[in-house]
């Protein structure tokens, strides 16, 4: 009888801070750019050359530890991580193993069975490597250290996760903490935030962990959920087939499903670790901790809890707008405009969701002014325009941000209230469609749909439905 598992999974997310120089020079950390070219003899590793640190990071650092419960460690410094890689110049990498920044802190999560702590072990500054590129036609790999010396934080969780749903939940909320704060856009696709899963399984009431494996290249919420799915029936089989897990780094095919060894334990570096010796300590006064403390931002939670309190939102409205914290600014400023929330959210919700799904969007992307929806929500309000030429207009709003008056105006989208104008067009609408006027007098409802349809259409979209409405029912009658 096969027995009852439980997957034990611990994570390190690996963040790269938004600071537009490097950790320890001044050269560029924007994203793309031509290879080689965000580069100096710092961030090469040339001989003779020092570091700098760069105070941002360790201000962004400190955000993100008091973001998470985390306690600020006062006296910390950096270590020389040595291993030889062609991305790796210096042959070392600085980090910080003995003093990291933050420690013991915690994120709270929504499970199926109510909120749960993820506990955060510690978190870290470090630089970033370069990127080794494959040239698999010519079968050669090349090297680009634009990336070498980004600054990153890692936040190394405890192994408190028991489920994919819970690692992406707990992912979500580094995510939104992280980007609320602005210390990061945390893009999985440009590498921005990623995740190394370990991962192990062990029998149902069992105090002893298992052997745990590690599973790199992971750049997507769907690649990690698939991933720990492959890898607890993997290691389930094993052992079912009476085989032993083996310690090991593996590395995520996305394309193939499927994860392979990378390498073992048994020839896993040993980084021997020792302080970095071109930098001071970071000595951190109880003033500059107050000081990140009073500009932290309203983070999610926070906001959650004051739209229930000040805007008659639906709740479930409310999660989707605080989900990014682009969404959220969009929808207080437009709120703030035109104090009308309902509103507002609904088209955030409606046609601004259909628009970025249509177009493979991310809410960040979102272009449009919140004046510029404010107006178009006053030009519906004062039957300027009709639902239907509101959402032409919002289109193109979306498109390219243009003003809906000026748009209104240039393109003639008025409604038409002259009910001289209304009352001749209905005439010919009964006039062209004696059938559909006999179903009415019939008692079939549509009938009525379907007129007011062929005077919205003959009027170009730009009739006041409500008038429509009261001319058509009086000439039927």
């Amino acid at each position: 009888m096969s027995k009852n598992y439980e997957t034990v999974i611990g994570l390190e997310v690996h963040v790269e801070l938004a600071t537009k120089t490097k950790i320890f020079c001044s050269c560029s950390t924007e994203f793309g750019g031509k290879p080689n070219t965000h580069t100096c003899p710092v961030c090469t590793g040339m001989p003779g050359s020092l570091p700098v640190l760069n105070k941002q990071v360790v201000e962004y650092a400190m955000a993100v530890g008091l973001a998470t419960n985390c306690s600020i460690t006062r006296y910390s410094k950096f270590d020389r991580k040595n291993y030889f890689y062609p991305d790796n110049p210096q042959n070392y990498q600085i980090s910080q193993l003995y003093l990291p920044i933050c420690r013991n802190g915690y994120v709270e999560i929504e499970t199926p069975a109510g909120k749960k702590q993820v506990r955060i072990h510690e978190i870290h500054m470090e630089e970033d490597a370069g990127k080794l590129v494959h040239d698999e036609w010519e079968d050669v790999s090349i090297v680009d250290y634009n990336r070498s010396g980004v600054p990153l934080i890692e936040i190394v969780s405890e192994p408190d996760m028991r489920s994919a749903d819970e690692v992406i939940a707990y992912l979500e909320t580094l995510r939104q903490t992280i980007q609320y704060l602005g210390a990061s856009d945390c893009k999985l696709n440009e590498g921005s935030m990623r995740a190394d899963v370990n991962l192990s399984v062990r029998e149902v009431g069992s105090p002893k962990f298992g052997t745990r494996t590690e599973m790199k290249n992971l750049n997507s919420f769907k690649a990690i959920a698939h991933a720990i799915e492959g890898e607890r029936e993997r290691q389930i089989e094993l052992l079912e087939m009476g085989r032993k897990v083996v310690q090991e780094t593996r590395r995520w095919d996305d394309n193939k499903e499927s994860s392979h060894a990378m390498r073992s334990k048994e020839d896993a570096q040993d980084y021997r670790y020792f302080p970095e010796p071109d930098l001071a300590p970071i000595v951190i006064s109880e003033e500059w901790i107050n000081e990140i403390r009073s500009r932290q931002p309203e983070l999610r939670p926070q906001k959650l809890e004051r739209y229930r309190r000040e805007y008659d939102i639906p709740e479930y409205d409310a999660q989707i707008i605080t989900g990014t914290k682009h969404m959220a600014d969009l929808f207080e400023e437009t709120t703030k405009i035109c104090s009308k929330p309902k509103k507002v959210s609904n088209w955030l919700m409606g046609e601004t969701m259909r628009l970025l799904k249509e177009n493979g969007m991310e809410a960040e992307e979102i272009c449009f002014a919140p004046e510029h929806l404010a107006a178009l929500i006053e030009l519906v309000d004062a039957g300027t325009i009709n639902g239907s030429v509101a959402k032409e207009v919002f289109e193109e709003m979306f498109r390219s941000d243009i003003d809906p008056e000026k748009y209104v105006e240039e393109k003639g989208l008025k409604v038409v209230n002259d009910e001289g104008a209304l009352r001749e067009t209905i005439e010919k609408v009964i006039a062209d469609n004696p059938q559909s006027v006999e179903d009415y007098h019939n008692g079939k409802k549509k009938a009525m749909g379907f007129l007011v349809g062929q005077t919205m259409k003959a009027m170009k979209g730009k009739a006041n439905p409500a008038m429509v409405n009261a001319i058509l029912q009086e000439l039927l009658a």
